[in-house]
């Protein structure tokens, strides 16, 4: 498998468990999307606008070759449906940037400016990667939020979605 298929790979999984974990959240009360779960962003709420944030910053950064300053505890929607919508459409756009990424692209770098202003310069391919696992970190602590609720936590093993692709094309 080449580098650039595999970060095709890990879009449509960002994109499934995005979905998979949003769908879940349906079922929360107003209070639960809301109470202090103790998590790094307070509530689900937080935490949600968190990844909307980050999602949104770093595509820009990977695909419009910008650099918004936005800060990572900023709420981008006081609205539940909102956040949630956005944060679905925003995840849906990594998908489509990966099939069309030139995969001689994976072995440079990338330059942005923080919210600091300081200017960095990081591997491109592994600094792609950190985009999907921080997905990965923050939906992993929605989740155990969700299962500390009394609600059952969604299965988002990428596997699971690896066994639905493979029966589909059977």
């Amino acid at each position: 498998m080449q580098l650039a298929d595999y970060f095709a790979r890990l879009a449509r999984y960002h994109a499934w468990a995005t979905h998979t974990l949003l769908a879940d959240l349906a079922a929360l009360s107003d209070d639960e999307w809301h109470r202090d779960q103790r998590l790094f962003f307070g509530s689900i709420h937080g935490t949600v606008n968190h990844l909307l944030v980050t999602d949104t910053v770093w595509y820009a950064r990977f695909a419009e070759n910008s650099s918004p300053r936005v800060a990572l505890d900023a709420e981008l929607h006081t609205d539940r449906a909102a956040v949630c919508a956005a944060l679905g459409e925003s995840v849906e756009r990594w998908a489509r940037w990966t099939a069309g990424l030139d995969a001689s692209r994976l072995d440079g770098e990338l330059a942005y400016t923080r919210n600091n202003g300081e200017a960095v310069r990081i591997l491109f391919a592994p600094g792609l990667g950190h985009v999907f696992n921080h997905a990965t970190h923050h939906r992993g602590q929605i989740t155990a939020a969700v299962t500390a609720l009394g609600h059952p936590g969604p299965s988002l093993d990428w596997v699971y979605l690896q066994q639905s692709e493979a029966r589909a094309t059977a």
